[in-house]
């Protein structure tokens, strides 16, 4: 199990107009290879008219993201982002009006309100209305990608944590 490497507790704050355009890992809230941050939280923030997501998860393991609303999101809004992220909460967030993106990574042309790269995790009771293209968009590498790099690890073969109670409705397709 990873050990406790870094602890952030972001919460009831208000995030606007942040996120720097086409600057890989200038997101709103980025946990960043920090390995388990198992006392570390994003609660009950409201994340809104940013240039680049919302929250990025990006080689983290036991975050918990709960309560919060993310609305007009260019890119995708809560972002798991290698593949080789684990054990982390996701629920009972808000997505609204996530937008297509042009400068940043060719999957932000497409971007979900939840972008899932590895089903080990809890993703329950989340909302996402209206956007560009999808609500929830579960994308399972044979391996993870990115500074991940890891060939021992195929998040196609792991089970799914749990998945339940979420919602989507008036996306483009």
């Amino acid at each position: 199990a990873p050990t406790q490497q870094a602890q952030a507790r972001i919460e009831y704050v208000e995030v606007r107009h942040a996120g720097q355009a086409f600057r890989l890992g200038r997101y709103p809230i980025h946990y960043h290879v920090n390995g388990n941050v198992s006392h570390s939280y994003v609660r009950g923030c409201a994340i809104h008219d940013t240039f680049n997501r919302a929250v990025t998860i990006h080689a983290v393991h036991d975050l918990l993201v709960e309560h919060n609303v993310a609305y007009n999101i260019k890119g995708h809004a809560f972002f798991l982002e290698d593949g080789i992220e684990t054990g982390n909460i996701i629920r009972y967030n808000l997505a609204v009006f996530v937008r297509s993106s042009s400068s940043l990574l060719n999957v932000d042309v497409t971007p979900a309100a939840f972008w899932i790269t590895n089903p080990d995790n809890i993703v329950s009771h989340n909302a996402a209305a209206g956007g560009t293209t999808v609500g929830y968009w579960v994308r399972l590498s044979s391996h993870p990608e990115g500074p991940s790099v890891d060939p021992t690890i195929c998040p196609r073969n792991v089970r799914v944590r749990e998945f339940t109670n979420n919602t989507a409705h008036s996306f483009g397709r």
